[in-house]
């Protein structure tokens, strides 16, 4: 089964995540919530993309992509793979963003997709297909 949000924006992000996965913990150690947690996942993805992704090759001060956007996330069914290595939750997401040009200017765009796993350890991501951007559903 499937449960996907869309989601695009920054503000709309934040305010999903706060809303949808925490119960007044930023770190999800004890809300309840299986999914809680996640965001450090998420930025740490961002950063990776922004370290490896060749449409953010050239960097400007710095920086070889902007406009990081997570377009959807959706509940997964745990498959009895990730049951063996003790998972406990597992996310896809789809992620956005665009290259700059040496000039500083927007480069070419970038998409990204991930499972967002949790064990007992806490959060991992792996890559996943791409998916719809706005449902998460399996292309």
């Amino acid at each position: 089964m499937i449960r996907s949000v869309a989601i695009a924006g920054s503000s709309l992000l934040m305010a999903a995540l706060l809303a949808g996965c925490s119960s007044g913990e930023s770190s999800g150690g004890g809300s309840g919530d299986p999914y809680a947690g996640h965001e450090s996942q998420i930025q740490a993805w961002r950063d990776d993309i922004e370290a490896g992704h060749p449409a953010c090759a050239a960097k400007v001060d710095g920086k070889g992509c902007q406009d990081f956007q997570v377009m959807c996330k959706a509940a997964q069914d745990l498959t009895p793979e990730d049951t063996a290595r003790g998972a406990t939750a597992k996310l896809v997401a789809a992620m956005t963003f665009a290259g700059r040009n040496e000039d500083g200017s927007t480069g070419k765009s970038g998409s990204s997709f991930a499972y967002l796993i949790r064990t007992p350890q806490g959060w991992t991501r792996e890559d996943s297909k791409p998916v719809n951007m706005t449902t998460c559903a399996p292309l």
